[in-house]
Formats: C-alpha cells, structure tokens, sequence
C-alpha cells in the first residue's frame, strides 16, 4: 500500500489510541472524568433501567463507569485496527459513527454563547473533518489480489 496512505491512515486514528488509552487508565485510578462526563450528557431511558440496572449488578460498576470502558475500547481498539489495516471500512463506519454521536452529545455549540460557543464549534469542524477521513476510508475500494501464476499468464482476481 502506498506509505502516504498508511502515514495519514495512523495519523488520523492516533487521537482515538491516545485518548481511549487515557480514558482506560482514568478508570483504573478510580476516578472517571469519562464517567462522569457521559452522566451529565446522556440520560438512560426508563424501558431500559432494567437492563442497566442487571448490568451494574453483574459488573459491580455504575453504568456510566461501564460506558466509559466501552468508548475507550472502541477508540483503542478502532484505531488499532485501522492503523494496522485490519477491518479498516468496517471500523471507519464505526468510528465515524461513534465521533458523530460524541460530537452531538459533547459539543453542542447551538445550547451555548460567547467563547464556549466559539470553542465548540471549532470542535465540532475538527471532528467534522475527522468523520470526512473516516467516510473516505470506509469508501476506499479494496485492491485487487495477484494470484502467483507463470509471468504471462497472471490472473487478476476482484476480492468476493
């Protein structure tokens, strides 16, 4: 593969490795600014305080504690995967997805004036850009494979 395409591949996912690794290592000091975070923003619907509730139990953790770990996860694991070339379109879609639901929730410029305004509008573009490179991984067309054949008689085969 061509090493530009690799280096920007690395470099976009290089935010999510770094930032789910440090939300990881929040939730193992005990203190979850993640947690805390998706508390104030997401409200649990009450059909499904059930399931929560069954989930905190079996856990031993509040939900929003197990929510965090599942977004660290995503983003370390999403990342990972998309850097080494592993189910890239598939984690594109899922990380592209997971940046617009964050952005939504965590940078709702159209509730706020003056300088937070300001501050999360500029990210919300970045993170506007950041789901464009995704879009574009997730349309980026497999390549072709070569099967080996005697020089004259290759075979160029269209992946199933």
């Amino acid at each position: 593969m061509n090493a530009a395409f690799t280096l920007g591949r690395i470099a976009l996912v290089a935010i999510f490795i770094i930032s789910g690794a440090e939300k990881l290592l929040d939730i193992a000091a005990g203190t979850s600014t993640t947690a805390t975070q998706i508390q104030s923003k997401l409200t649990i619907p009450p059909m499904l305080a059930d399931a929560t509730a069954q989930i905190e139990a079996t856990l031993n953790m509040p939900i929003w504690q197990v929510l965090a770990i599942v977004v660290a996860v995503i983003e370390v694991l999403g990342g990972l995967l998309i850097a080494f070339n592993v189910l890239t379109r598939t984690m594109a879609v899922i990380l592209l997805l997971y940046t617009a639901v964050a952005t939504f929730f965590f940078y709702d410029f159209w509730n706020m004036t003056g300088a937070d305004r300001s501050n999360n509008i500029t990210h919300a573009l970045k993170n506007l850009s950041i789901m464009g490179a995704f879009l574009m991984l997730a349309a980026w067309p497999r390549r072709a494979v070569v099967v080996d054949a005697p020089a004259d008689d290759r075979v160029v085969h269209e992946p199933l």
